[in-house]
């Protein structure tokens, strides 16, 4: 076990093959209905995965995914995991009026409370999409009754990035904590290793390597991403998106249950609330 006296976050982002950005150009709101679900079984992987490895995790799940699949989402609170809130309908937090992600954001709160039984604390913006120019929605969070949020990532990238905020969990005057993704400093810029492409891309080794220098130059607690689809090398492909967006999306889908695997047997987990607010395991 690597820096097993830091008790790190596992989370995953809870959206089906269809409702990724990447694919926004090409898979309307209104196709979804006519897509194959895939969230369901993946998901369900996730949970034994998990309980083979004694780990806890914290879910950020879509409201589409809370009204397709209620049970679903029963059954990860039932397994003592974190339920959070990713929106209903995956469109990004930047794109949105502030009345519009009100709506976003509290049909989720309720579809997801209504399935689990249980308060939701946490929210997570598609594509990590809260920045400069919607900075006012920590303050609808707040509102909401939110403890706290995972939705920027500090690095340079053409879909999101605040490269200037800050690179650990803080307390933002709106009334909540701000979570962002894990960063590493290289060359005088922030690289990111949270998980996702980067983490598919890489080989393992690689990706350990940055994980240990977070861990050990920062002494903070490291938290993971990644969504149920990355481990379903069979699911089924679009057509139609760029040459670009499928390699984001396609790239060693084969190898990352693998390599989930890998960080369950090399570091300790837990939730983002036990992790960040409660600071326990």
């Amino acid at each position: 076990m690597t820096d097993a006296k830091i008790v790190n976050a596992m989370t995953v982002d809870v959206e089906d093959y269809f409702h990724v950005s990447a694919f926004d150009g090409v898979i309307k709101p209104e196709d979804w209905s006519s897509c194959k679900p895939t969230v369901d079984y993946n998901t369900k992987r996730l949970i034994d995965l998990f309980a083979q490895y004694d780990t806890k995790a914290t879910f950020f799940i879509l409201g589409w995914v809370a009204r397709a699949f209620p049970d679903l989402i029963k059954s990860i609170a039932d397994a003592g995991h974190e339920v959070a809130s990713h929106g209903t309908n995956h469109r990004r937090a930047s794109t949105q009026t502030r009345e519009q992600l009100k709506d976003d954001i509290t049909t989720s709160l309720d579809l997801l409370e209504q399935a689990s039984g249980k308060k939701v604390l946490g929210y997570r913006a598609p594509s990590f999409s809260i920045n400069k120019s919607n900075e006012w929605a920590f303050e609808l969070l707040a509102e909401l009754g939110l403890k706290y949020s995972s939705s920027t990532y500090p690095i340079e990238h053409d879909l999101y990035g605040t490269p200037d905020w800050p690179r650990f969990k803080y307390w933002r005057d709106e009334g909540l904590w701000e979570i962002p993704i894990p960063t590493i400093r290289k060359n005088d810029r922030n690289v990111g290793i949270g998980g996702g492409g980067y983490f598919r891309l890489y080989p393992y080794f690689l990706s350990k390597k940055r994980i240990d220098t977070f861990l050990a130059q920062e002494k903070q607690p490291y938290s993971f991403y990644f969504h149920p689809w990355e481990i379903d090398a069979n699911q089924p492909r679009v057509k139609g998106a760029s040459l670009k967006s499928k390699l984001r999306h396609y790239i060693n889908l084969s190898r990352m249950e693998g390599k989930i695997e890998n960080l369950l047997k090399d570091y300790s987990w837990s939730t983002m609330e036990n992790v960040y607010l409660n600071n326990k395991p």
